[in-house]
């Protein structure tokens, strides 16, 4: 059995995912969190209990720690532990980090639960998965500026959201917002926050 843990703080969609991988007869979910806070949590219990997860499947954007720094704290704990970005903001930039910090698979949530399960034995034995159309995505559009964050912020502003709305969407503060959009902006040398937006669709960072 290929012990799994689940963190997505969506949590029709993490229970969902959790009830459907349970049907599979070599996959075992041994819990499903919220935030990666707590997934680092039980992985951490686990470890001490003698009882260590193989795998984790994580959503990309959640509230505090996102999907890739809960990956990188886990390869701390466990090197070389078979880490699954699930999500719904396929972006390039995201891609590029989720590999550089040692991510081993990296999917859309469009995705049916066959592959999914297809991915974790991927993952489990040491391979990697990328979906095909990300890693087209993300050869062409080059090497982003942006951090993930500012590449958040952007995402939202580009329908013309306030600070408030972009705040509240990407799980920050209106300060913290403020920050990010000023850093975009000034990475990508425009005036305000819909042209950036603008500006990193069209690079395809965003």
């Amino acid at each position: 059995m290929i012990p799994v843990l689940l963190a997505d703080d969506e949590t029709l969609i993490r229970t969902a995912l959790a009830t459907l991988l349970g049907l599979e007869a070599d996959i075992e979910v041994a819990g499903h969190v919220g935030s990666g806070e707590e997934l680092v949590a039980v992985w951490q219990r686990r470890l001490a209990e003698g009882a260590p997860v193989a795998v984790a499947v994580i959503d990309l954007q959640m509230p505090g720690m996102d999907g890739i720094e809960t990956a990188v704290e886990l390869q701390r704990l466990t090197p070389g532990v078979g880490t699954l970005i699930v999500t719904s903001h396929g972006r390039p930039g995201y891609l590029k980090r989720a590999l550089a910090a040692g991510v081993r698979g990296f999917l859309p949530k469009t995705s049916s639960a066959a592959t999914l399960a297809a991915v974790i034995r991927t993952v489990h034995t040491g391979g990697r998965y990328v979906d095909p159309e990300l890693a087209a995505e993300a050869i062409s559009a080059g090497d982003t500026v942006l951090t993930g964050r500012e590449a958040d912020v952007l995402e939202y502003a580009i329908d013309g959201a306030s600070v408030d709305d972009i705040a509240r969407r990407a799980h920050l503060s209106p300060g913290t917002t403020r920050n990010y959009l000023s850093a975009a902006m000034a990475k990508l040398g425009v005036s305000n926050r819909y042209e950036a937006a603008l500006k990193a669709r069209e690079k395809g960072w965003i």
